[in-house]
């Protein structure tokens, strides 16, 4: 192969990978972050995957909670629906998991998008999914009431609604609502840190009883796990 063949090809595997890379974002450490765990920590094969922002990231019990079922936290704080997409080849795609648990969207409706563009945005995670991972199923998590945010639990509301609906369209994805949990005489319940967004242990209490049946369910009944 002549010297100018090879300098060609190899500015066109550059230009490729170049191509395939995210951009550069305020969450590139914590995706960098992710890969020096799994450098260091191989997650374990067909593992259900958690997905999406803080309210994930800040799960620090989920392996216990979930155990003895194989689990992986990707969740990065503050992140919005397409972000999640954005990353899908560096924290989705490389676990090839047995089910993915999303959960965002409350970011997105804080940030101005409307519930039909977070639902739109869902959708787009999904189509790649698709190209990804098949039929592998997703889970999302219902966009959760809080006490900063709730002046816009009726727009988070919309949005549960429309993405319920998407699922039940669906086989290969399910609404897991954890609303009716979180709320006492229709206000959100004491479960939330001095910001009034991030729940505390006792949150998680709530959220591992309406998950974690969803997760065994899931490891009994679920297609194969190819690994």
């Amino acid at each position: 192969m002549s010297r100018s063949i090879a300098a060609l090809l190899s500015l066109a595997l550059l230009s490729l990978t170049a191509a395939a890379a995210p951009p550069e974002t305020k969450f590139s450490p914590e995706i960098a972050h992710f890969a020096e765990l799994d450098a260091a920590t191989p997650p374990k094969p067909c593992g259900f995957l958690f997905i999406g922002s803080s309210s994930v990231r800040f799960w620090k019990t989920l392996d216990q909670d979930m155990a003895p079922y194989p689990v992986i936290n990707r969740g990065f704080g503050g992140s919005q629906i397409a972000d999640v997409t954005l990353y899908f080849d560096q924290v989705v795609a490389p676990y090839h998991p047995r089910a993915i648990f999303f959960y965002a969207g409350d970011n997105d409706i804080n940030a101005g998008r409307t519930p039909a563009q977070a639902t739109a945005d869902f959708q787009a995670f999904l189509d790649l999914k698709d190209k990804r991972l098949g039929k592998t199923k997703v889970y999302f998590i219902a966009l959760k009431p809080s006490k900063l945010r709730w002046d816009q639990f009726g727009k988070q509301g919309e949005a549960n609604a429309a993405i319920k609906s998407l699922a039940a369209k669906r086989v290969d994805l399910d609404y897991v609502d954890v609303v009716p949990t979180m709320l006492e005489g229709g206000v959100p319940k004491d479960i939330f840190v001095g910001d009034g967004l991030h729940m505390t242990p006792a949150g998680y209490v709530l959220w591992t009883q309406v998950v974690r049946p969803v997760v065994e369910h899931e490891a009994k009944t679920g297609r194969a796990c190819k690994g």
